[in-house]
């Protein structure tokens, strides 16, 4: 599925309510839809890890803090892109929350027109992420058509065997080979070795 910054959503987590207000104000007004949160937990309980979005998220909440929000989804393998917000921002929380994978942390107050930014690029990298994930499944689902002996060559292939040597390898002919490779491309739907070489890449065959 391709998507789209229109699909996107920004879910902002914050316990104070002016700050949620004024800050759902600004990013609707920017054409985003967003989702504001009191609470960390609240959030858990209403995201759809189905829609991609960025996380805006305070730092220092009540029950949960946005760092233990932070790790708590990186437990669930649940990957959005997180710009933490703070009032009372520390080096240790801002190194804690970029070694954890956060895109940005920013202090506030802070300019709207940055903020805005780093929510564009949030969506941006979740909805490239998302499209990249998509194009990987297609192409498993591809090499699992790949009987054992296309894997052989697939194998030796994209590690810069000539058919020849490739034959040799596989105590078959050249004429077996060509044939396995050809049927290889179409079922890949590869055009190229180069093409061949990245759908490799891709799926880490590489």
């Amino acid at each position: 599925m391709v998507f789209e910054r229109n699909d996107a959503m920004v879910y902002l987590v914050d316990d104070e309510f002016a700050v949620r207000d004024s800050l759902t104000l600004l990013i609707e007004t920017a054409g985003f839809d967003v989702q504001s949160f009191a609470s960390a937990l609240e959030f858990l309980d209403c995201y759809d890890p189905e829609r991609p979005g960025c996380l805006l998220l305070d730092v220092r909440m009540p029950e949960m803090s946005g760092l233990e929000l932070q790790k708590a989804l990186n437990e669930r393998s649940l990957d959005i892109p997180i710009i933490f917000i703070s009032g009372h921002a520390e080096v240790a929380d801002s190194a804690k929350a970029f070694r954890a994978g956060a895109i940005d942390f920013l202090e506030k107050p802070f300019e709207n027109s940055v903020l805005l930014e780093r929510i564009a690029e949030g969506i941006h990298k979740d909805i490239y992420a998302r499209f990249q994930q998509s194009l990987k499944r297609e192409i498993l689902q591809r090499l699992a058509q790949l009987t054992p002996r296309e894997m052989e060559v697939l194998r030796l292939v994209i590690s810069s065997h000539s058919n020849k040597e490739s034959a040799k390898i596989l105590k078959v002919s050249n004429r077996t080979v060509d044939a396995h490779r050809a049927r290889i491309m179409e079922k890949l739907q590869a055009d190229s070795l180069a093409e061949l070489m990245k759908i490799a890449m891709q799926c880490d065959l590489l």
